[in-house]
């Protein structure tokens, strides 16, 4: 993991995203804090680390002292969501709230001006290699009036089914941050080359 991450970095990503599962909220069961910890070890890029969990209150604190530089909780998540926001940077991490394909944008209306990063999940939550689900890009596009509507300054990240063909309309939109995680590392190609091909599509080359 620690060799993919350095590669990663030394193609020319921008933030290492880490996907935290707790097969609760989501089917999939994967990374938790000691392996933001172990990742860490590898690279200075800052930790983009994704909480699809059933309980995030639960994890903040040991996520962040294990290195996280952002850490999204979902809006459908926790019943408490600005605690769970507020706990995140008292914790020292920006904090940033993610959506589900069927959450509306108007879920996040009270808690947006308190986040770094909104996160618009362009597959459902727990399984790499999706199809990416076409109705998030008019989504997008509704967070992005949000945020212009309310002089904000968050960045707008989409996850999900992102490779060379979505990325464009996805930037169109006004996503600022793009994941892809198939796309770079489940081809022929390099991860260097994966991550230039995507990044020059998203820039409309």
């Amino acid at each position: 993991m620690g060799e993919q991450v350095a590669e990663a970095a030394e193609g020319g990503a921008d933030y290492v995203h880490v996907d935290v599962m707790d097969g609760r909220f989501v089917p999939n069961l994967t990374f938790g804090p000691a392996m933001v910890q172990a990742i860490r070890r590898w690279t200075d890029l800052p930790l983009d680390v994704h909480m699809m969990v059933a309980s995030p209150e639960q994890y903040v604190e040991e996520t962040a002292q294990a290195g996280a530089d952002i850490i999204t909780v979902h809006a459908e998540s926790s019943a408490h969501l600005h605690k769970v926001v507020q706990a995140v940077r008292d914790a020292g991490s920006k904090p940033g709230v993610a959506i589900n394909p069927a959450t509306p944008p108007s879920a996040i209306e009270e808690i947006v001006a308190e986040v770094d990063m909104v996160l618009v999940m362009s597959v459902n939550p727990g399984w790499g290699g999706q199809k990416f689900i076409s109705g998030a890009v008019d989504k997008i596009r509704r967070v992005r009036a949000m945020l212009d509507e309310l002089g904000l300054d968050a960045e707008i990240e989409v996850d999900g089914g992102i490779d060379p063909n979505t990325a464009r309309a996805v930037a169109e939109a006004g996503a600022d941050v793009l994941v892809a995680g198939s796309a770079v590392y489940g081809g022929a190609a390099a991860v260097a080359d994966a991550i230039a091909r995507i990044r020059a599509k998203a820039m409309g080359a």
